[in-house]
Parts: structure tokens; C-alpha cells; sequence
């Protein structure tokens, strides 16, 4: 699975105005719907606080994975949050959260999920990747930087 073809510019928003996890869930997941025209609003956010019940996914500076398997998709979706303030995320280091890689996963994809977060942690080893995308103001530039990086890592595999 390619990261660049999870998270495409319609799923990436820019300038999250959440101040809290659960604030970043509803509004990563409504901006979601809105770009799928899917109605698994719910179905959603019950998957990813239930996964999140079980461990912070704000596993790296500045970075959460939240994620959570649900019926309600067919195939992986890949939703991307970039925060200009930062998020109290209750995550592992304690810090705040500016980039939110969202997975929505089917019930029977436990391998291609694994494959993501591994790919996904690949990218997130070079701390440039994290401040490029950071920086980006527009949902094709980050898609761009996702691209671009994941290229040169795939020279490097």
C-alpha cells in the first residue's frame, strides 16, 4: 500500500482547529464524510476512540496515528490533520500533537494495516519529513510532501 495514495488532498486538512483528541476526531472524521459523501460518521468515531481507549496513538513527537477497524468501510482510508497550534492529545511524550495521520480500516485487514503503520513509521524516522509537511498550507502540497518522500524512501528500500 503507497502512504500518497491514502492520504489524497481530499483527505487532508489543513490548520485543524481541535484542541483536544476528541475534537480531532470529529473534525478529521466530518471532514472525512464530507469528502466521501460516506454517512459512517459515528461508526467512525466508535472505532477510532475505541482503539484509543486502549493506548495513546500520539507515538511520536508531534505526531498521532490514530486509527480503528470498523465494518463501515470497505477499503483503508488514510485521513491527514496538519495543526498550526498543536493538540493535547494525551500522548506518550506528553507533548502537544501537530500531524494526525487517521486510518480507517475494514474488519478483515489486519495485514495491509500492518503494512501502513510500518511504512508510515519508515517515513516519520526522517525528522524533515515531519517538518516539511508541517509546514505545507494546501491539502496537494501535503500530498505532495507524502509523495516526495516516499519516493526517496523507496529508492533507499
Amino acid at each position: 500500500m503507497i502512504i500518497s495514495e491514502l492520504f489524497k488532498p481530499e483527505f487532508i486538512k489543513i490548520g485543524l482547529e481541535a484542541e483536544d483528541k476528541d475534537e480531532a476526531f470529529e473534525e478529521l472524521v466530518d471532514a472525512f464524510c464530507q469528502a466521501s459523501r460516506l454517512t459512517i460518521r459515528e461508526e467512525m468515531l466508535d472505532a477510532i476512540r475505541e482503539r484509543e481507549q486502549k493506548m495513546s496513538t500520539g507515538v511520536h513527537k508531534g505526531i498521532a496515528i490514530p486509527h480503528g477497524k470498523t465494518g463501515a468501510v470497505d477499503k483503508v482510508y488514510g485521513v491527514l490533520g496538519i495543526s498550526r497550534q498543536g493538540i493535547d492529545y494525551d500522548a506518550l511524550d506528553g507533548q502537544p500533537v501537530y500531524l494526525l495521520f487517521m486510518l480507517l480500516i475494514p474488519q478483515t485487514e489486519t495485514e495491509s494495516h500492518l503494512r501502513i503503520l510500518k511504512r508510515l513509521a519508515e517515513l516519520l524516522e526522517d525528522p524533515q519529513f515531519f517538518t516539511d509537511l508541517a509546514a505545507q498550507n494546501t491539502p496537494f502540497a501535503a500530498s505532495e510532501v507524502i509523495r516526495k518522500y516516499e519516493t526517496i524512501l523507496t529508492t533507499i528500500d
